[in-house]
């Protein structure tokens, strides 16, 4: 007999937010969606690499890194080229696609921007998506810029920019309710 077998399910669940995220719709149909299922061992590559950034970036990422530890799944979702897609809007900051184009990349930042805001919105609905995918299947999770900061600025994935999306099937969330984990285990210190 198998006891409380639920989270057996989760990386099954996970492959299925995936494809939400995949389907989700892209602008001028250009897909430069990719899509990640972190391993155990990547998971805590990802959790450290936040507590190393966590100086430079904000000492949420510490927070945050237990959080990725203790999810059941983590998927990541990002964009593998960020340039633009030739509609000239101007909301990247730049008055011609041309000129963002000939733009050098951030080098010291965890995201490579410039990034073609219309590209920026198909991740955004791609992440929405997949989001509510997890909903749907009573998945507890949390979008997350800490830890796909941390997977691109360690170029642990193959992203200019990306967020995870933490996976927990659990009597209660563990995304909310942080600070008083984060001062709980401060007591017992």
């Amino acid at each position: 007999m198998r006891v409380n077998c639920e989270k057996e399910a989760v990386n099954q669940m996970a492959l299925e937010i995936l494809a939400a995220a995949r389907t989700a719709p892209k602008a001028k149909g250009f897909d430069n969606i990719v899509t990640y299922l972190l391993e155990e061992e990547d998971v805590e590559k990802v959790a450290t690499a936040m507590e190393n950034l966590a100086e430079k970036l904000g000492a949420f990422l510490i927070r945050d890194a237990e959080n990725i530890r203790n999810s059941d799944a983590v998927i990541m979702i990002g964009l593998k080229e960020t340039r633009p897609i030739g509609l000239n809007c101007g909301a990247c900051g730049f008055e011609t696609c041309a000129d963002f184009k000939n733009a050098e990349k951030t080098k010291e930042t965890p995201f490579n921007g410039p990034i073609c805001s219309v590209k920026s919105v198909d991740l955004g609905i791609a992440l929405g998506s997949a989001a509510a995918k997890a909903k749907d299947m009573c998945l507890d999770n949390r979008i997350m810029y800490s830890a796909g900061a941390a997977a691109c600025k360690t170029g642990m994935i193959d992203a200019e920019c990306a967020y995870a999306i933490p996976l927990s099937m659990s009597g209660k969330s563990i995304y909310f309710d942080r600070a008083e984990m984060a001062a709980a285990k401060q007591m017992k210190k």
